[in-house]
């Protein structure tokens, strides 16, 4: 022991040594007392715990950690402020100042003796696997690296495992990546969570309740604060509840409770026994009718004007017994003894009898409903503005029917085509006639390109479709044109043989407009552009399987997109949007995907001849005219028969057209009327449109039994043009 103690006083001698080598040097007699302080401090911490003996494991701890510390130098070792002292004596008799002059003075902020948790690593509240890449797993207080500990395999992992009896207490700690065992405390607070219970032990969460207030009564009270002053004053609020409960009752909102009639009821069991109260089981019996009274016919001395003639005998003897008025006939006796007995007693009690129980009874519900309520509300036209509502310019010049017309998509132009083998070019707001062509034949239809980069119509004159450029508007656009039909090249041979011919026009016809002529081997009788300009189809009903032929104008080339007729083609329209072609025949509508070449839908029209079609600028929807007088608007998302079927015209139906940016579509039918419709499609699929006739225009003359022959909206207005057999070309704005 007394080695032992040796040793520990060496070892101390040596601690206290450092210690009063690295206190700072006294220069002022304030530092002194406040060192005086710290001293008393230190001297407690260090010297606390060094009266008990050490054990050998401590010892031996001690002598590695001092073999360390010599090995390493003094720079390693920390340090810790002691009590300060100017001079300090060793043990050889040498001063501690002599011996480390060289050593840099001591930082008083590198150790924290306080007793907060040391976080080496500053990195925060970040996730740590940011640092996965890097050597480092963060930066200490000085700002260097805190380079990550060594890190063994899966088989040292596994060694560990089976060696070290704390494994299984041992977690690692994310911001340092050192292992930190657990202790007792933290395993019972964490077993605490899991099980579902506080984490403290020692918490209890029922306490004992301390009653202050209780039931009985006390000789001091809780509180003996004076009453406030409110208490002493009228509340407003409450007398805004009272004025507004009056005011209730006054208006008969609140009805004050009846008074309590505590005398006692009787009543009368028998009250009811006269009355009939059918059982519920029982409430759809409907009881026979009762029988007629007795009259003065049936009486035994009735009135003289009760008594039959001899013609009202004869009659009645004559007549079948279901038209007879009654069944017997009146007589008149002079006393009640003579009557004798009826004869048809018996019968007619039998027949009552068969009433009772075989004549079926029904109840039958009356709705009260009115004429008014059946019109379905819909909005005013007034609302519904703009749409045309009256004449404004009348184009004449045609001597004949005028049959088709199609506006210049800029809407500056108008062409109209006529049974006086004229096509005529009027400028829309001056209702000047610009130019005149004589085709040679009657104008069956003629279609303006929709595409604003070319300047090209084309006309249908029997079995040709004429390709004109009229050189109106814009030099730059007709000359461009030219142009591009100009840079045409033949091909060496053609893949399909098809009976059309495209001749170019040349001479005098060039000179007046024309560029292409087509021929068919039938006779055509309409045309349509696709919403790009560049195909357009025709319709030739008698051609059989090539009742539809589709040209595409810079190539010169024809395809027919059919290989058999499945009926009387009336008309073509191509989608504006998507890759479809609507071609409908008499009595129904087909729509092919020209992509796919196959039939994607088919709408029943649910008429007996279609006249024509029009489809809705979104795509989604479609009407069609029919000579019938009928137009049915389809909701093609919604259903393949007809959304709603319109009557509003007299006799046939002969063109039907939307417009491209109001919800507006209009009919021109034989009436000699054109009936303009508000159609608005919603985006929200599951409100349906909203269709109102809003305006008939009249204006064309009834003809050789036609009357309005074709209609076409402004592109950008809310204008319309028709034309009729009055040979005139009206506009309606």
């Amino acid at each position: 022991m007394a080695s032992k103690r040796k040793v520990g006083e060496a070892k101390l001698e040596k601690e206290e040594l450092d210690l009063f080598v690295d206190a700072p040097p006294d220069n002022d007699d304030d530092n002194d007392d406040g060192d005086d302080g710290d001293t008393s401090d230190s001297e407690e911490s260090v010297y606390s715990g060094l009266e008990e003996e050490p054990s050998s494991e401590e010892e031996e701890e001690e002598d590695d950690n001092s073999s360390d510390s010599e090995d390493h130098g003094p720079e390693d070792t920390p340090d810790i402020p002691g009590p300060a002292t100017d001079v300090t004596t060793g043990s050889d008799g040498t001063s501690s100042t002599e011996r480390l002059d060289n050593r840099p003075p001591p930082d008083e902020y590198e150790f924290d003796s306080s007793d907060e948790e040391d976080i080496r690593n500053t990195v925060g509240n970040i996730p740590m696997e940011w640092y996965n890449d890097y050597p480092h797993i963060g930066y200490n207080l000085d700002g260097k690296k805190i380079m990550k500990p060594a890190k063994g395999d899966e088989l040292d992992e596994f060694l560990n495992k089976m060696d070290n009896p704390d494994y299984w207490r041992t977690v690692k700690d994310k911001t340092t990546g050192e292992d930190v065992k657990l202790t007792d405390e933290e395993l019972d607070i964490i077993q605490q969570i899991q099980n579902g219970k506080y984490p403290d032990k020692a918490y209890n969460p029922y306490e004992p309740y301390i009653d202050f207030f209780t039931h009985e009564k006390m000789i001091h009270p809780v509180t003996n604060r004076p009453r406030d002053k409110r208490s002493f004053i009228p509340s407003l609020v409450e007398k805004e509840k009272v004025s507004k409960l009056v005011h209730a009752i006054k208006m008969g909102w609140i009805k004050p409770r009846k008074a309590r009639d505590d005398e006692p009821k009787y009543y009368d069991i028998w009250e009811n026994d006269n009355q009939y109260t059918p059982d519920k089981r029982y409430q759809t019996h409907i009881p026979a009718p009762k029988l007629k009274l007795p009259g003065h016919e049936e009486s035994y001395n009735p009135p003289p004007e009760y008594l039959p003639s001899e013609e009202e005998i004869l009659a009645w003897n004559q007549a079948d017994p279901e038209d007879r008025r009654q069944a017997f006939l009146s007589k008149k006796y002079d006393a009640l003894r003579k009557v004798p007995a009826y004869a048809g007693f018996v019968k007619e009690r039998f027949e009552r009898c068969l009433d009772l129980y075989l004549c079926p009874r029904q109840r039958k519900m009356r709705a009260n409903v009115t004429a008014e309520d059946l019109i379905p509300k819909l909005p005013k036209p007034r609302d519904l503005q703009p749409f045309p509502t009256i004449l404004s310019v009348v184009y004449e010049g045609h001597t004949d029917i005028v049959r088709c017309i199609s506006v210049e998509p800029t809407g500056q132009w108008l062409v109209s085509g006529s049974d006086d083998e004229t096509l005529r070019f009027w400028e829309v707001a001056t209702g000047w006639c610009r130019k005149v062509l004589q085709l040679g034949g009657r104008v069956r239809s003629v279609a303006w390109c929709p595409n604003t980069a070319v300047c090209l119509v084309a006309a249908v004159v029997d079995n040709t479709v004429i390709i004109i450029n009229p050189t109106l508007g814009d030099k730059l656009v007709y000359h461009s044109t030219d142009n591009l039909l100009n840079t045409y090249e033949a091909p060496e041979s053609l893949e399909t043989k098809l009976p059309v011919e495209w001749l170019a026009a040349e001479g005098k016809e060039h000179d007046t407009g024309i560029r292409l002529r087509i021929a068919h081997p039938k006779t055509i009788r309409q045309v349509t552009w696709h919403g790009k300009g560049d195909y357009f189809a025709v319709v030739m009903p008698d051609g059989g399987s090539m009742s539809v032929l589709i040209h595409q104008l810079t190539k010169r080339r024809s395809q027919n997109p059919f290989r058999k007729s499945k009926g009387l083609v009336q008309c073509v329209l191509f989608h504006p949007v998507r890759p479809f072609l609507f071609v409908a025949t008499q009595r129904y509508v087909r729509v092919y995907n020209l992509l796919k070449q196959e039939l994607t839908k088919k709408l029943m029209a649910n008429c007996k001849w279609v006249s024509s079609m029009a489809v809705h600028p979104g795509g989604d929807n479609l009407i069609i005219g029919s000579y019938d007088s009928r137009l049915s608007w389809f909701d093609m998302d919604l259903s393949t028969k007809p959304y709603q079927t319109l009557r509003h015209h007299k006799r046939a139906l002969r063109q039907v057209c939307y417009h491209k940016k109001y919800p507006l579509f209009a009919s021109a039918s034989d009436d000699g009327t054109v009936v303009i419709c508000h159609g608005m499609v919603y985006s929200d699929l599951l409100q349906n449109p909203l269709i109102v006739p809003v305006k008939i225009l009249r204006g064309h003359k009834v003809t050789k039994n036609l009357g309005a022959l074709d209609c076409q909206f402004h592109p950008t207005q809310p204008w319309v043009f028709s034309c009729g057999a009055d040979t005139t070309v009206r506009l309606y704005t």
